[in-house]
């Protein structure tokens, strides 16, 4: 297992209210989610993190496969006491929620899954990636990045939005956008995602450029407690797309669950005074 690092987050909302983790994709950082922060209501105790490698985190020798990122959430949740939370993860951020969602299903309450993708070794997009960054050199060219984060939207970003991008995966080095996308090859759930117990949204464009509906589909199918939602127009990062409709639907499917949480309470609650009195 490898060692805790320090992660910078940002925090905010009612510090007693709903916790949602938030997970951003490959050579992003906590800002991937800065424009749907501030959309959503204040009894989400929102909480979006930057990963190893990635932003201004802490960037150890090694450790930067799937299990490494995850154990990291898991260590997080637990550093900051936030008994069972939800998990929002874009991309590598979706894999990495999974992976936690499988290893901790006591620690989560749903999972918001927004581009996730199978098998990557399945994936041709995926596979041209790892190639790709086996041969990247230091620094990064600004123009693969800024290409590599176009690639990821459908709808034109506003200049100042996309230079944040861009500049957030310029500050990984060469050897983490090996080292992650190298792994990406040997992630494959497909047998351990009927182990995620809690509800998973699916979130995804139908211009996604990473994965299409049919791979969405399979998912859904092995993730027992899921349903799909689809956007139309959008790209492989909905949450870029469309903040403020995402930040809508987030909020939408966290309360629903608080709901259904608060109901199954009240149930067992009356069993047991049922089973008291009998």
């Amino acid at each position: 297992m490898t060692e805790p690092i320090q992660l910078p987050y940002v925090e905010q909302g009612d510090p007693e209210g709903t916790p949602v983790v938030f997970l951003h994709g490959f050579t992003d950082s906590w800002r991937s989610w800065e424009h749907v922060l501030p959309h959503l209501p204040e009894s989400i105790r929102a909480i979006a993190v930057t990963q190893r490698g990635h932003g201004d985190a802490e960037r150890p020798a090694s450790g930067y496969r799937l299990e490494d990122y995850a154990a990291d959430v898991a260590r997080l949740m637990l550093e900051l006491d936030l008994g069972r939370a939800f998990l929002v993860g874009h991309s590598m951020g979706a894999w990495v929620a999974e992976r936690v969602a499988i290893d901790h299903p006591h620690r989560v309450l749903g999972t918001v899954l927004v581009g996730a993708i199978g098998p990557g070794a399945q994936n041709e997009v995926i596979v041209g990636l790892a190639e790709e960054c086996a041969v990247l050199t230091d620094p990064i060219d600004p123009a693969y990045a800024r290409e590599f984060q176009l690639g990821t939207t459908e709808r034109p970003l506003a200049a100042e939005r996309l230079e944040t991008f861009v500049g957030e995966s310029l500050k990984v080095p060469a050897r983490i956008w090996k080292e992650t996308a190298a792994g990406f090859l040997d992630i494959d759930l497909t047998a351990e995602l009927g182990g995620i117990a809690s509800p998973a949204l699916l979130v995804y464009g139908d211009c996604d450029n990473f994965v299409g509906a049919a791979e969405q589909e399979r998912l859904a199918a092995a993730i027992p407690r899921s349903h799909r939602l689809v956007y139309d127009g959008i790209g492989h990062a909905v949450h870029w797309d469309d903040p403020e409709r995402f930040a809508e639907h987030l909020a939408e499917f966290v309360a629903a669950q608080g709901r259904s949480l608060m109901m199954s309470a009240s149930e067992l609650s009356g069993r047991s005074k049922r089973a008291l009195t009998a």
